[in-house]
């Protein structure tokens, strides 16, 4: 009786078991990470997102950064959209950094707001080391929404050695052409300044090599109020010959449109990226 005892603890052990790693095979499951940053001096939380199978060992995986919008934060993708479902299907990584209300650039007049050299020198070393991604440009991918979107155009024009795709919804492409609100003042700095300079994307698209430069990808709402920048920013890549998949579709500056065209964006980022690819 004793060993019949025995042997159903361990057969339903084995079941239970069995159980749990088939649900974690295929479950799309969310870390969160803070980073403590030098380059900033804050501690900046970051969510990864892991695709079904990745508890299976020794695999790689590429990576999708995705960056959130102003008012936002590193938890907006997810709570806001169906990004998770999303993911399933897709053997991709997708990482949402802490972007705080920063622009993803390095501030003209305070020196702790180093957002851009964040990503580049800091999030992507930290997401390399502690999480099996594909540590190659092959492999590393880059969008966002709004703010997250200028930034993550402006990340794919400066830094192509570093990224095989750089994707916007409803960019915020005319941001170091304004003078209103105080992040933008803050992050920018005065008309004129050598950080606007640097920052603005027509500028930095007319001392790049075309064939130099990532995959890139433009959507808007036609009821967005960025749709003219996005336009604009449009016509300049197209008289400098850059190739790029720009869209239009009916929508606004809002979740709903986010959520439905970050459905869009994925796979086209997820077969840019993908080992097969290469």
């Amino acid at each position: 009786m004793k060993r019949l005892r025995l042997s159903i603890l361990v057969l339903t052990l084995i079941v239970v078991l069995a159980v749990f790693y088939f649900v974690r095979l295929n479950s799309v499951r969310v870390e969160n990470v803070d980073l403590d940053s030098q380059l900033t001096g804050r501690v900046l939380p970051y969510s990864v997102i892991l695709p079904r199978g990745y508890v299976v060992p020794g695999r790689r995986y590429p990576v999708l950064y995705l960056l959130h919008g102003h008012g936002g934060d590193h938890s907006s993708w997810i709570a806001h959209t169906k990004l998770t479902d999303y993911l399933a299907g897709l053997n991709l990584i997708i990482v949402t950094p802490e972007g705080q209300q920063g622009w993803y650039t390095d501030s003209d007049t305070d020196q702790s707001e180093k957002f851009e050299s964040y990503v580049i020198k800091e999030l992507i070393p930290d997401v390399e080391k502690h999480f099996r991604v594909i540590p190659e440009r092959k492999a590393r991918a880059i969008a966002g929404l709004s703010m997250g979107g200028y930034g993550a155009l402006k990340f794919g024009l400066k830094y192509p050695q570093l990224f095989a795709f750089a994707g916007s919804l409803s960019g915020a492409f005319n941001a170091p052409l304004r003078t209103d609100g105080s992040s933008i003042m803050r992050t920018f700095g005065p008309v004129n300044s050598t950080t606007r300079q640097e920052n603005d994307l027509k500028k930095i698209a007319a001392g790049v090599t075309p064939a130099s430069l990532p995959q890139l990808y433009i959507d808007c709402g036609t009821d967005d109020p960025f749709l003219a920048s996005n336009r604009a920013l449009h016509a300049d890549l197209d008289r400098l010959s850059i190739k790029h998949d720009y869209r239009e579709q009916p929508g606004a500056h809002d979740w709903a449109y986010w959520n439905q065209q970050i459905r869009v964006l994925l796979p086209v980022a997820a077969a840019a990226v993908s080992p097969d690819r290469q």
